[in-house]
């Protein structure tokens, strides 16, 4: 059960990161599979920086950051070109 619980924090906060990164995303789909990455790189963020999130809330922030660093990475090496 609680890996489908990471996959829901996930999607969720692929879909926030989304949100808060106007003009940044890449559509619903990639939004959400980058939430769920960005469950791991959020977690292996806070664990250099010595930050400690717990419960569902502080899985959810710490996913959300790290999906919000995916899409501005991702942005950079977007070859959409204007």
């Amino acid at each position: 059960m609680g890996f489908i619980w990471y996959i829901v924090i996930g999607i969720i906060a692929g879909y926030i990161a989304g949100k808060i990164m106007r003009g940044g995303g890449f559509g619903l789909i990639v939004n959400l599979i980058l939430g769920i990455i960005g469950g791991l790189v959020g977690g292996w963020v806070f664990g250099l920086l010595g930050i400690v999130a717990g419960g569902i809330i502080g899985s959810l922030v710490t996913a959300t950051i790290g999906a919000i660093l995916l899409l501005a990475v991702a942005s950079l090496f977007s070859s959409r070109r204007h």
